[in-house]
């Protein structure tokens, strides 16, 4: 009886381990609910244990007279008696320490717990660099995903255009100012020369990432950026997208200031290459709607109406009405204008230039309320320029200012980059147009931009600053300050938390605003190139759906 019986046992509860593994029970989990056998189980050992049960012939009840157990009787006696294998409950205590014994021997090689679900919560991990603490980026928890398609928004092709529209106007750069070679503002690939006079404003190991950039190289650096593009395709059968490499800014910036220049001279490069882009079959296909070019200056130095006025008439040819154009100023009004940066003397290479340098600026301990770098314009009646200066210069060292009289601060100085380090806030008027190259060189420096007018910054670069302007900027009313505003007092009203969190969004945007050192970019992290090919993909993906309406 007793082997049939633990053959039977054994192979129930083997058939409950195997059970158990399936449904995932664990020791933890025992503890709060006890396991239960299956039913068929359950049904099977009770007719077996019934059926197993020692037999003995029944007595006649005379012969088994009833005695009550007095106190007299002995322990030995009592448990000979429970483990008699004749004791029906001596079967049943066996089998209950049996089962125990079984159970937790298989239970010993179940995992002691359940693997927790794996998700991609962000966590704050601290970036070190040379054992010293830069600053926390929030990462997935877990082994990145490979993304097989980087170029899921589309490829892009670029025109190889004869050299008459961008290699021969550079190897002409002698001749592109009436006043002075280009040559060094457009060397290294249009980054300029390596900077000077930076060391002990700027972190040494950061200097190589530091160039006297000229304002009017984008051109130049879209191109080399476009060459080297990880989504450029050589089969114009399978762009999203056509890149036109014409230097215009440059072309037309060589007659700007001549005298004798014509409207005919300020437009020939631009009639010219609109005449050959009319003979490319995929021009002709879009009429020009999946077509882009850089314009290195500012919407206005492109937009003559008359022969006698000012610049080039290149936007209003027909052959460039539907191509999107990215231009350091943008007319807000056109829908075919992007706003992009104005190149800054900040080019890093890698990701750890950027969080060095996004740690050096939050760090840094500024002496001046509010700075600015700046001219007055004594040619304009009633210059505003003039009346910030005069608040700057009565606000003690509150105020620091930088004289940028003549050509002085052209493409950035030691001493602009080091007021801007050391000022929480910068004055940000309207330049000769709307915009100024020192709107990005003060937010590189992670000084907070204070504007006067709308169309300075926030009509202009959607694609690069925060959506809220208050979150990283001060707008004071142009009008007020004339009417005796006081800058000081305006700006000195914000708290030192309200302003920790406005110089905060600041750094957090200098990746967008920022040109890259090399043509390859930065891996893992996207600068201003980046984001305005990236806006101009998406932007033709949305030109294709339905109910979006295009004119030829």
């Amino acid at each position: 009886m007793s082997v049939k019986f633990f053959l039977f046992l054994y192979s129930h509860i083997s058939h409950y381990t195997i059970f158990t593994q399936n449904h995932k029970v664990t020791l933890s989990t025992c503890k709060k609910n006890p396991p239960k056998f299956p039913v068929q189980f359950r049904r099977k050992f009770l007719l077996f244990f019934f059926l197993m049960l020692p037999k003995s012939p029944p007595h006649p009840p005379e012969s088994q007279p009833f005695k009550l157990a007095t106190t007299k009787t002995s322990f030995k006696t009592t448990f000979q008696s429970l483990f008699n294998l004749q004791n029906p409950r001596a079967w049943i205590f066996l089998i209950f320490v049996f089962i125990q014994i079984l159970l937790f021997c298989n239970l010993r090689r179940f995992p002691a717990t359940i693997p927790a679900p794996h998700h991609n919560f962000p966590t704050r991990l601290a970036v070190v660099d040379g054992g010293r603490r830069i600053q926390n980026y929030t990462v997935l928890d877990s082994i990145p995903t490979i993304n097989n398609d980087e170029c899921s928004s589309g490829r892009i092709f670029v025109y190889d255009l004869p050299k008459l529209f961008n290699q021969e106007i550079l190897d002409n750069c002698d001749n592109l100012n009436p006043w002075s070679s280009r040559c060094n503002a457009l060397s290294n690939h249009g980054l300029g020369e390596i900077a000077t006079g930076l060391a002990g404003i700027v972190p040494e190991n950061l200097l190589p990432s530091w160039y006297w950039t000229d304002q009017f190289v984008s051109e130049i650096i879209f191109h080399n950026r476009m060459l080297n593009h990880k989504c450029r395709t050589m089969e114009p059968e399978l762009a999203a997208g056509f890149y036109i490499p014409f230097y215009v800014g440059l072309a037309v910036g060589k007659y700007l200031w001549m005298n004798t220049s014509t409207a005919k001279d300020r437009d020939s490069h631009c009639e010219k290459m609109l005449k050959w882009l009319n003979e490319q079959p995929y021009y002709k296909k879009s009429n020009g709607w999946d077509h882009f070019i850089t314009m290195g200056r500012i919407t206005w130095d492109f937009r003559r109406s008359k022969d006698e006025d000012w610049g080039s008439s290149c936007i209003y040819k027909p052959g460039l009405r539907n191509i999107t154009r990215l231009l350091i100023e943008r007319n807000p009004w056109d829908y075919f204008d992007i706003g992009i940066p104005y190149p800054t003397g900040f080019h890093p290479s890698s990701f750890s230039d950027i969080t060095r340098w996004q740690s050096f600026v939050r760090n840094r301990r500024r002496k001046s309320l509010f700075c600015f770098a700046g001219a007055p314009r004594r040619s304009f009646r009633n210059d505003f320029r003039a009346v910030l200066l005069n608040q700057c210069r009565n606000s003690g060292d509150s105020c620091r200012a930088v004289d940028c009289g003549g050509s002085k601060c052209a493409n950035g100085t030691s001493a602009i980059t080091e007021t801007f380090l050391d000022s929480d806030f910068c004055l940000q008027p309207r330049g000769d147009s709307f915009t100024r190259r020192s709107i990005f060189d003060c937010m590189v420096a992670g000084s907070i931009p204070v504007f006067f007018w709308r169309r300075t910054a926030y009509l202009q670069y959607q694609w690069f600053l925060p959506d809220e302007p208050g979150s990283y900027s001060v707008y004071i009313d142009r009008n007020a300050v004339k009417n005796g505003t006081s800058v000081k007092a305006v700006l000195k009203s914000f708290t030192k938390e309200e302003v920790r969190k406005m110089r905060e969004k600041v750094i957090e945007y200098i990746p967008r605003m920022v040109y890259a050192k090399h043509n390859e970019g930065i891996e893992g992290v996207k600068d201003a190139f980046d984001y305005a090919i990236e806006g101009v993909l998406t932007r033709f993906k949305e030109q294709l759906q339905p109910g979006f309406h295009k004119w030829k």
